[in-house]
């Protein structure tokens, strides 16, 4: 059975200077079974509700503004898969969970850029599902949840998003022996409530999490770990590190 992954994305430049984050991506492609199909849940695609995008062949979208010139000739140009929409769909209709097929959704960069690195022949199948953001984390395990068993239908689940997410006190000349203390502190805190399993304190993360509101002002970058855990099991460090300051840069695989 494969496992599930959480990815820190970081900013959309990872997909030309992939720094530290790069090789624990292309192990973990190389390590895993090949996946049948790949279904990632993105910060990017925000929604009201839930929308699993089912185009045949879902084009790049540079959904982003002020960067090199090089990075909008970038494409990613991975087949979709109406089917594997279909059964997200169905899995999720059979937990009270209902969602509608959007045949027009591109992949966002929170998609193609790690998966660029992981799969860089673009040959897997790609879906989407789009992130209810305002339902908060218990919304995000319990897609997760419903989810699960694409895992033995030979499916990699995705959260792609980031372990901590506030663009506002980035330092963008910060080399990486420069963590900010806080953004530290609240990644210490995730890690060591995912690792024992504590439930209640995730949910209520914003609460009870040091640095919470800082390091995520707004929580849809930190929305697609709950995914990621509700569908998987024990979780397992693939990479820790930070860039610009504060800028989380976690790799987690559960399961």
């Amino acid at each position: 059975m494969l496992p599930t992954l959480f990815i820190s994305h970081g900013s959309p430049m990872l997909a030309l200077e992939p720094g530290a984050s790069g090789a624990p991506l292309q192990r973990l492609a190389h390590e895993l079974p090949r996946p049948r199909a790949i279904l990632v849940v993105s910060a990017h695609w925000e929604s009201p509700d839930l929308r699993v995008g089912s185009a045949a062949q879902p084009a790049t979208w540079h959904d982003f503004y002020g960067f090199p010139d090089e990075l909008y000739t970038l494409q990613y140009p991975a087949p979709g898969s109406p089917e594997l929409a279909a059964r997200v769909v169905e899995l999720l209709a059979a937990s009270e969970l209902p969602a509608t097929l959007d045949p027009q959704r591109p992949l966002d960069h929170g998609a193609w850029v790690p998966l660029r690195l992981m799969y860089p022949a673009a040959d897997i199948p790609v879906v989407q599902l789009s992130l209810p953001s305002r339902l908060g984390p218990a919304m995000q395990d319990r897609i997760g949840k419903a989810l699960r068993p694409l895992r033995e239908e030979g499916i990699l689940l995705i959260g792609s998003g980031s372990i901590t997410h506030n663009l506002g006190e980035l330092d963008w000349h910060a080399g990486p022996e420069v963590i900010e203390p806080w953004a530290r502190e609240f990644r210490d805190w995730m890690v060591d409530k995912l690792a024992g399993d504590d439930e209640a304190a995730l949910f209520d993360y914003r609460r009870h999490a040091p640095w919470a509101v800082r390091n995520h002002p707004r929580d849809e970058h930190l929305l697609p770990l709950y995914f990621a855990r509700g569908a998987g099991d024990t979780m397992h460090i693939e990479h820790a590190g930070f860039t610009l300051g504060a800028l989380g840069m976690d790799i987690y695989r559960f399961g």
